[in-house]
């Protein structure tokens, strides 16, 4: 099984991230590392991503010196989900960043507990 894992080393590295950033998210309370927490989740399924995509021995879809044979080169796909998750991923990042500075400018805390008590203490009055 460990002989397994290590020819799957770009893979296994991205399960691991994925676990460590579900584990950030789930178990912190402050917002800033539940944020730390999905981005490292984002670059852990990029990285699975990115090692799909790759065959060893093929080269990037730019054709070079005329050669067009579809057997040359790796597929674009997943290159192209990447780049659009990166994307993605920076616009959610700046939008829950946003929405934390003003979560923190009403509230006073980062922590996600105190937060949901002061919003039920508001709620009573």
């Amino acid at each position: 099984m460990l002989q397994h894992m290590l020819l799957n080393m770009e893979e296994t590295a991205s399960v691991i991230l994925f676990g460590i950033g579900f584990t950030i998210l789930l178990l912190h309370q402050n917002l800033i590392k539940k944020i730390m927490g999905m981005n490292i989740m984002d670059t852990a399924v990029y990285l699975f991503l990115a090692a799909k995509g790759y065959i060893n021995g093929r080269m990037v879809p730019i054709v070079v010196d005329g050669i067009q044979d579809v057997s040359a080169y790796i597929n674009p796909v997943p290159s192209g989900l990447v780049l659009t998750g990166i994307v993605v991923s920076v616009s959610t990042t700046a939008l829950m960043l946003a929405l934390t500075i003003r979560l923190y400018e009403r509230y006073g805390s980062l922590d996600l507990d105190q937060i949901l008590l002061r919003v039920k203490e508001d709620e009573r009055t």
